[in-house]
């Protein structure tokens, strides 16, 4: 299942890699708590889970989205440092494509989102982005690319 209409659609399975990150996700709730609180997220960036993932910071007003971490197989794969810039700072290509819908969508459901790219050329990938609580709201979310 793909994104329809920035719908951004949860599949009945995941691709191997994005579950594990699923998985990460779910392991930092706290009791009875649907939303994992920011502060619990540790990457080591010498751990492979940490090189496809995207830490990103949240804006109320207005919605804004800044890259405060952001693994190296993305970078190198975007083709530059983006960390510390705005998803409206930077040419939204893949692997982040459709990035700011997706986090739109992410904090407004307060629920994972995800999204596809599969072109008939061209980089294909699949991305999930998980909330994060923090402050009474959602103020940082996971961003994790699966390349294939």
């Amino acid at each position: 299942m793909t994104s329809q209409g920035g719908a951004f659609l949860f599949p009945d399975q995941l691709e191997p890699d994005l579950d594990r990150v699923q998985a990460y996700w779910n392991g930092l709730k706290r009791g009875d708590n649907d939303i994992p609180f920011w502060d619990d997220v540790k990457f080591s960036m010498k751990a492979r889970l940490a090189r496809d993932v995207m830490v990103i910071e949240t804006f109320e007003d207005p919605p804004r989205f800044r890259f405060g971490l952001v693994g190296d197989d993305i970078t190198r794969r975007y083709g530059a440092a983006i960390t510390g810039k705005f998803t409206d700072e930077v040419d939204l290509h893949p692997p982040i494509d459709q990035l700011t819908e997706q986090c739109l969508a992410t904090v407004e459901r307060r629920a994972p989102t995800y999204f596809r790219h599969a072109p008939a050329d061209g980089i294909k990938y699949s991305r999930l982005v998980l909330p994060l609580w923090g402050n009474g709201r959602i103020e940082m979310l996971i961003g994790a690319a699966c390349f294939y």
